[in-house]
C-alpha cells in the first residue's frame, strides 16, 4: 500500500472539499450511500478514498476503492475523475464540464 505524504493528502482533501463538494456527493450516492445529503472526503491512500457521509440525521463513513491503480499523486486525480464519471453514469446525472 502506497501512503502519500500528509502534504499531498491535505492538498487533495482541501481541493475535493472546497472545489468539488457536489462531486463528493455524486460519488458516495453511487457507491453505497444513495440517500446521502452531504459528503466530505476525509482520507485517502493508494487503495481508495474515505468519505464522511450524512444521510438525514445519520452520519457514517464510506470507503471506496479506486477504480484504477494509484501509485503517484497524479493518479489520485485520474482515479477520482473515473469514480465521478462512473457515478454520473450510474445515477443518470449529467457530469459537469468545467
Amino acid at each position: 500500500m502506497q501512503n502519500f505524504s500528509p502534504e499531498i493528502i491535505d492538498a487533495v482533501l482541501r481541493h475535493m472539499n472546497t472545489d468539488h463538494r457536489d462531486d463528493n456527493l455524486v460519488i458516495v450516492r453511487a457507491n453505497g450511500a444513495p440517500d446521502a445529503t452531504d459528503a466530505t472526503m476525509t482520507a485517502l491512500d493508494s487503495v481508495g478514498g474515505v468519505w464522511a457521509v450524512r444521510s438525514g440525521a445519520e452520519d457514517s463513513e464510506l470507503k471506496v476503492e479506486w477504480p484504477i491503480p494509484v501509485a503517484e499523486r497524479a493518479d489520485i486525480r485520474k482515479a477520482v475523475v473515473v469514480l465521478y464519471r462512473t457515478a454520473c453514469r450510474q445515477l443518470g446525472v449529467e457530469p459537469r464540464t468545467d
